[in-house]
């Protein structure tokens, strides 16, 4: 080696082959001069790539005193490091500069943290032959580390995106639930569930710490399924001791994670000490609970595990739960705060819907009314008989447009005017006319629809009008069925009404039947399909027992509107 120059903090320079030792000090202290000072990491390596000068900067970085790198190659000083010797090669054999990007961990570094450099080298020359290369390093970890950040905040939106069209689809909490744990253990987590707190109970923890939650949903990935049934299904409620994870989780709504704890320890953050054995079996090793909080108010808790091979969570993993579980909680408040109104007002309608009145004892009456499927909020359907002079009765169903609580209401009130109007007009296009004055005058909101049967099995008719509404079926002795040609008018509350009566034969055997829109319409089937499916039910069997058969067979399985059903059949001979 030749001769070597140092100045106290400042590079090292080492002498070697002819054209090192030429340099004259002079010379090296000038260029010194610049090197040592510059923030840039500035190294001149040999052909054989072996240092023959860092400046200090180079050797801050790389974690090793500048003359403990001259006659060391790039791969003793810095063996964990991806330094692209390759590159470094091909710019001493052909002199065309090169920039490359390099990665890894120095002496000087954490090795839980990857740093990058930026180097840009160059050939050194000497009368047309090569005598090594000068590097130039810049470190660009920071600017790495925010296309990271970046890269990772870019996927957690199109995470969410993601969820917000597969959670929360529906307005029903339980489905809400299911389909945020599915979505947990398809993207981050090997088991997940969702608990929440009774509909009838509190959202806070009690003072003494312990907590019962229902198990709303539970998902996993099929290797765990055995091992966590019997750790609880959904529906069942589960009990928490005072201090463990849940309760931790909601007093402070912010995430807790659980990684491999100890037996004492699980036993502590478990719901309770006696699953201890059952987390062990199935392997699980890392837990994650984040809060369901919505309009400041909690909702319940999403329970996240890992287990066998896959990795710990950690805080990453928390924001991206978080996040998911907050989009999610307003959603599964969304469903409960419907699931509540939607009982009141069903409450209310059925408390409004009273009892129809009594028929004579020669006809057999049956109705049945259906609220709408969770989808849509109750509708105004109502039905009614009155027991009118001479053996009469008057069969009447109708539908308030509109739905919720002001439907519900209008409901009631169209049905308490019928009544009066009934026991004094005696012909239904009458009563129509009488009501529809009436609604107008006093101002009604909410247009109605509404058929009206009046049933004199004396004589062995039945007196049809209709105000709007789709018309009743009469399902004859022989099992065939007819609508009957009733001519619709307008609905009732438009102050324009005019109505007609049909008459027909009603034979004792025959059963009519009056209903509301919700039993045959569907989104996407035209009317007549469903009017036909209707038709198409041979029935010679009691109200009742039609009612049950037309639920069955025509009915949809989660209608979007309410529906009201009255069946009637004659229960004695006509008069002769």
């Amino acid at each position: 080696m030749g001769q070597q120059v140092r100045h106290e903090g400042e590079g090292a320079w080492e002498g070697g082959p002819a054209f090192w030792d030429a340099w004259s000090a002079q010379v090296q202290e000038l260029l010194g001069q610049i090197l040592d000072g510059t923030p840039a990491a500035v190294g001149v390596l040999d052909t054989e790539l072996r240092y023959r000068y860092v400046n200090p900067t180079l050797a801050r970085m790389n974690g090793v005193p500048a003359d403990k790198h001259l006659g060391r190659t790039v791969a003793e000083i810095v063996p964990d490091v991806e330094a692209r010797e390759d590159v470094l090669h091909t710019v001493v054999a052909d002199g065309i500069a090169r920039e490359t990007v390099s990665s890894g961990h120095t002496r000087a570094d954490s090795p839980l943290e990857r740093r990058y450099w930026h180097g840009a080298y160059h050939r050194l020359e000497q009368g047309g032959r090569p005598v090594g290369i000068v590097g130039i390093l810049l470190e660009i970890s920071a600017a790495r580390h925010e296309q990271r950040e970046l890269e990772r905040a870019r996927e957690r939106l199109a995470l969410l995106d993601e969820a917000a069209t597969r959670i929360g689809t529906t307005l029903d909490m339980d489905t809400t639930c299911q389909e945020l744990a599915e979505f947990l253990v398809e993207m981050l987590a090997d088991a997940a569930t969702v608990e929440v707190f009774p509909e009838h109970g509190t959202s806070r923890v009690p003072r003494d710490g312990s907590l019962r939650l229902r198990r709303a949903a539970m998902a996993s990935v099929p290797e765990l399924e055995v091992a966590l049934r019997p750790l609880g299904v959904p529906g069942t409620y589960v009990d928490y001791q005072p201090g463990s994870s849940i309760p931790r989780c909601l007093q402070t709504r912010q995430p807790v994670i659980d990684n491999v704890p100890d037996d004492a320890e699980l036993g502590r953050v478990a719901p309770g000490a006696g699953r201890v054995a059952a987390y062990r079996a199935a392997g699980i090793h890392s837990a994650l609970i984040v809060p369901l909080t919505a309009r400041g108010h909690d909702v319940g808790t999403v329970s996240m595990v890992r287990a066998g091979t896959s990795p710990l969570f950690d805080e990453a993993d928390a924001v991206i739960a978080q996040d998911l579980a907050g989009r999610a909680a307003i959603s599964l408040d969304n469903a409960r705060r419907y699931t509540a109104e939607h009982n009141a007002v069903v409450q209310l309608q059925r408390a409004l819907l009273a009892e129809p009145g009594r028929p004579h004892p020669d006809l057999d009456v049956a109705y049945h009314y259906r609220p709408a499927g969770r989808g849509v909020l109750v509708g105004g359907d109502w039905f009614e008989t009155v027991a009118l002079d001479r053996g009469r009765t008057l069969l009447a169903v109708g539908d308030v447009m509109g739905h919720g609580i002001q439907a519900a209401a209008a409901m009631s009130r169209y049905q308490a005017m019928l009544r009066v109007v009934a026991a004094r007009e005696p012909r239904p296009d009458r009563i129509l006319v009488e009501l529809d004055h009436l609604l107008h005058t006093t101002g009604a909101e909410r247009p109605a629809t509404c058929v009206i049967a009046v049933a004199d099995p004396a004589e062995g008719t039945c007196m049809c009008a209709s105000a709007g509404h789709l018309p009743p079926v009469m399902f004859g002795p022989d099992g065939q069925s007819a609508f009957l040609p009733v001519a619709p008018g307008p609905p009732l509350g438009t102050g324009h009404g005019r109505y007609t009566s049909l008459t027909v034969p009603w034979e004792r055997d025959a059963t009519l039947l009056l209903y509301t829109d919700g039993l045959v319409e569907r989104r996407h089937e035209d009317i007549d399909a469903s009017l036909a499916r209707l038709t198409r039910i041979h029935a010679g069997t009691a109200p009742a027992d039609l009612i049950g058969q037309v639920l069955a067979r025509v009915a949809p399985d989660d209608p979007e509107d309410d529906i009201a059903l009255l069946a009637a059949r004659p229960t004695r001979q006509r008069s002769a």
